[in-house]
């Protein structure tokens, strides 16, 4: 069997849907980046354990927010095949005590239609948190 083909396409072309997610995340929206999961839908960031169910997503993201002053992300580049995507670019964070990171960061998501079933976030956040 021949793999799928998965074309890139640049940034101007990602998804709208795509590009909501990035604006509830940088507005620290938890409730509004919970809504694109599916009612079962699982979110990993990280080495974290996976995060299972929109409410669940929900709590644990308001959770990071919270220990964040904010966040922005650039997207540099979008793939998708049938049932899946992903993207690449950069998250530079603010952290309460006025110091930014600007960290690399990878996403992919399998999809159930035009819901989230899977969010997987590839990304060290660990200088985020030392001192």
């Amino acid at each position: 069997m021949d793999a799928p083909t998965v074309k890139p396409t640049a940034t101007a072309v990602a998804p709208d849907w795509v590009r909501r997610i990035f604006e509830a995340v940088d507005a620290g929206d938890a409730r509004r980046f919970a809504a694109v999961f599916t009612e079962d839908g699982q979110f990993v960031f990280g080495n974290a354990p996976a995060v299972l169910g929109k409410p669940a997503v929900e709590q644990a993201v308001a959770g990071f927010f919270a220990s964040i002053r904010g966040c922005r992300h650039e997207l540099r580049r979008f793939w998708s095949g049938a049932g899946h995507c992903a993207m690449d670019g950069t998250v530079t964070y603010l952290r309460h005590d006025g110091r930014e990171l600007t960290v690399p960061f990878a996403n992919v998501f399998v999809m159930r239609g035009e819901q989230v079933a899977e969010y997987r976030v590839y990304v060290d956040a660990t200088p985020l948190f030392a001192p």
